[in-house]
C-alpha cells in the first residue's frame, strides 16, 4: 500500500428499534430543512459572508470568524437542533476542480 492510500473502514447496521427509527427521521427532517434553507437563500449568503464561517440552525443563518464562535451563537440561539449546517465560505470566489487521483 503507498504511504498516501487511505484506508476506511465502517460497520452498517439495521434500525430495528421504532423509537431510534424516529429520532432519525426527525434529525434528517431537521437537516434537510437547514439544507433548504441554504440552498434558497445561497445567492445572498455567499457573495456577503466570503472568508467567514456559516451555520444554518433552525432555519437561520449564522455568521463569524471562527468554527467555535459561529457554533456557540447557533447553539445559543437553537439548542434543539443538532442537524445544523456548517460550513466556510473561501474568502475568493475560484473555479474548483475535484479529481480522482486513481
Amino acid at each position: 500500500m503507498e504511504d498516501n492510500q487511505l484506508t476506511v473502514m465502517m460497520t452498517i447496521r439495521k434500525i430495528t428499534d421504532p423509537e431510534e427509527q424516529a429520532e432519525r427521521q426527525a434529525w434528517r427532517a431537521r437537516a434537510d430543512r437547514n439544507a433548504a434553507w441554504l440552498q434558497t437563500h445561497a445567492a445572498e449568503v455567499f457573495p456577503h459572508h466570503r472568508g467567514r464561517h456559516i451555520c444554518v440552525a433552525g432555519e437561520e443563518l449564522f455568521v463569524a470568524d471562527s468554527v467555535e464562535e459561529v457554533l456557540r451563537l447557533a447553539r445559543t440561539a437553537h439548542p434543539e437542533d443538532d442537524a445544523f449546517f456548517l460550513q466556510y465560505i473561501p474568502k475568493d470566489r475560484v473555479a474548483r476542480i475535484y479529481a480522482d487521483r486513481r
